[in-house]
């Protein structure tokens, strides 16, 4: 258990380093320049010798190594700066933004588990019959479509012609339902088809049939043996595409106007709005190692013989 606990300490610390810095690097090569954001220089007349003076006490001329060296020092006494737009904590801000951004992100999954698991058994279920083909249309075109066409779609339909749901804000489970929806419905394509599959893996597997030979109930063989057999590949996609899923909140709540996280950095990446934007990218990547990690430990609860091969291992 230590050796495992230690090897973990060593990943999310080698991962921090990594997508910190390169991060930090990729935003400070971006076109524009902090000092004018800070100096307002669109509303105030500014001086040329006032952006270098600028410059110089905000670090912005010492070399990038530096820059991070000083933003890690920080961090490592859990301090991310203030943001140069309002002068708030970057920790303060992200924490305001959060709650919109995890509603949104579990309101998409719960659209997505709802299409998904029926159509996906469906269609396994009854393969080749007009089910599996309606469904498999569906999730290729779900496939096709951008989220943000999708959204738009979406917007004309219920918001401008219907007049049912709000399309901007975020006041109550109403105004959550068209952003859930859009982005339920373009992540849940590939899961239909996904697990459609691993179900047909899982019924072609001998313990299948040699249940069937017992008699055990259909009923019971999906969901005690076959559907759990089926979920691995299905977890360990999701913990690959959570990346995808972060960038999908993040063009769902700019086209919906939601204030959630995904909203307040690309409003920071226009103002050249650094510490907000590191700390978002820390934050995002730190979700992402750690949803991972969960896939890769729940593999002990639908695999008994990963736990068996591993306590081999430690004997």
């Amino acid at each position: 258990m230590l050796r495992i606990i230690v090897r973990k300490f060593l990943e999310v610390s080698f991962f921090i380093l990594f997508i910190t810095f390169i991060g930090f690097a990729f935003v400070r090569m971006a076109p524009g320049d902090p000092a004018l954001t800070i100096l307002n220089v669109d509303e105030l007349s500014v001086s040329q010798e006032q952006i270098e003076t600028l410059r110089e006490d905000m670090g912005f001329n010492d070399p990038l190594l530096v820059q991070y060296g000083r933003w890690l020092l920080d961090f490592v006494q859990l301090d991310f700066g203030e943001s140069y737009v309002t002068g708030q904590e970057v920790t303060d801000m992200m924490l305001a933004g959060l709650p919109a951004t995890l509603e949104l992100g579990a309101g998409s999954l719960i659209v997505m588990i709802l299409i998904a698991l029926p159509l996906g058994s469906l269609s396994a279920l009854y393969r080749n019959s007009w089910i599996d083909q309606v469904s498999r249309s569906l999730s290729i075109i779900g496939a096709a479509v951008p989220s943000f066409l999708l959204g738009l779609l979406l917007i004309d339909l219920f918001g401008v012609r219907l007049q049912w749901l709000p399309t901007m804000g975020r006041d109550g489970f109403l105004h959550l339902l068209l952003p859930s929806l859009t982005l339920g419905l373009a992540i849940s394509s590939v899961y239909v088809r996904l697990l459609r599959s691993s179900l047909l893996d899982a019924y072609s597997q001998e313990f299948i049939q040699s249940s069937r030979a017992r008699g055990i109930p259909e009923s019971r063989i999906f969901f005690r043996h076959a559907f759990r057999y089926s979920l691995p590949p299905v977890i360990t996609v999701f913990g690959v595409s959570i990346g995808s899923l972060i960038g999908g909140v993040l063009v769902i709540e700019v086209l919906f106007a939601y204030p959630g996280l995904g909203k307040m950095v690309v409003d920071a990446i226009k103002q050249r709005d650094y510490p907000f934007i590191q700390g978002y990218i820390l934050l995002m990547g730190l979700v992402v190692f750690l949803v991972n990690t969960c896939v890769d430990l729940s593999y002990r609860f639908f695999h008994p013989e990963v736990r068996q091969q591993e306590k081999e291992n430690v004997e």
